[in-house]
């Protein structure tokens, strides 16, 4: 079963109000969702997941709990226009789960991990068209190079990528991993294991996840009531980069207007940082699941 990481904390960092309304942007295996519904009796949660699959185990999750949620089978980067379509222009709290869910990953058919062999896929959207494959076989090899810099920080990116068009086509993740380590010097691969990293980027680009935070945190943080919250929980450090920069923005005067006696409205902070530097994971959570490790929570209230 999955395993919510930074689950009190998150949770906590909302400062959830039992008439309140919230949304839950990644909805997964329910947990998050599960702790925010115990905890408002006349509010309203909305949550979202692009995988139908989740969607059906957490529907029968949380309906044991009570029926004042809605759950959309959509990327939360539709969030705004999705939560308008419902009536709702404001809400009071927004939590961000950004890592996987331990039962996707685990399962061989989605073809998330570089441990069991199954066609390549990632694809978080079942109906969606790209997917790991069309990554892996179609790209250039440039493209391909690019991908892997940019989101792996991999040093081998372009002797992995020519490998990778050597050995086109590759259907499964095991032929992937071997072409992988078989481009890199053999000391590397076995104490850097770069098909971590390598399976990640290509995750990233078949599901568009650093492109879809960018555009989604502005709208969140719009469609906050004041004094409602939203809290972060990322995995990867590009992730983290784009939430942190994206909270400073939004949490500091203008550079136009500061030092002037009287700030304009329109170019005041909308959001007040709640913790300066992020909020890391116990060891005794460490311990209970080595997938929280790299997990980080950043909290911001609007003002």
């Amino acid at each position: 079963m999955h395993y919510s990481v930074l689950l009190n904390e998150s949770i906590e960092g909302l400062n959830i109000k039992s008439d309140g309304i919230y949304v839950d942007a990644t909805l997964g295996y329910g947990g998050h969702s599960e702790a925010i519904l115990k905890k408002i009796t006349t509010g309203k949660l909305i949550a979202f997941d692009s995988d139908q699959e989740a969607i059906n185990y957490s529907r029968n999750r949380l309906s044991k709990i009570s029926d004042n949620f809605i759950l959309i089978h959509s990327n939360f980067e539709n969030m705004k226009s999705k939560l308008n379509d419902l009536g709702i222009t404001k809400v009071d709290g927004i939590v961000f789960d950004l890592g996987f869910s331990s039962p996707q990953i685990d399962d061989e058919s989605r073809g998330f991990s570089f441990q069991k062999d199954a066609r390549l896929d990632m694809r978080m959207n079942k109906e969606q068209k790209l997917s790991a494959y069309e990554v892996v076989n179609n790209y250039k090899e440039s493209e391909l190079t690019d991908i892997f810099y940019r989101y792996a920080e991999e040093k081998f990116s372009k002797s992995i990528a020519k490998k990778i068009v050597e050995r086109r086509p590759i259907n499964t993740t095991l032929e992937l991993v071997d072409a992988i380590v078989s481009s890199v010097p053999v000391k590397y691969a076995n104490t850097r294991h770069p098909e971590r990293v390598i399976f990640q980027a290509i995750r990233i680009e078949v599901n568009r996840e650093l492109n879809v935070l960018e555009n989604v945190l502005p709208d969140a943080i719009e469609l906050l009531n004041k004094s409602g919250r939203i809290s972060v929980i990322t995995f990867h450090s590009l992730e983290d980069r784009i939430v942190k920069q994206t909270f400073k923005t939004y949490s500091e005067v203008n550079d136009l207007v500061k030092g002037l006696p009287i700030i304009p409205e329109e170019y005041k902070p909308k959001l007040k940082l709640i913790n300066r530097k992020p909020i890391l994971p116990s060891e005794e959570e460490i311990k209970e699941n080595s997938r929280s490790k790299s997990a980080k929570l950043r909290i911001v209230e609007r003002v």
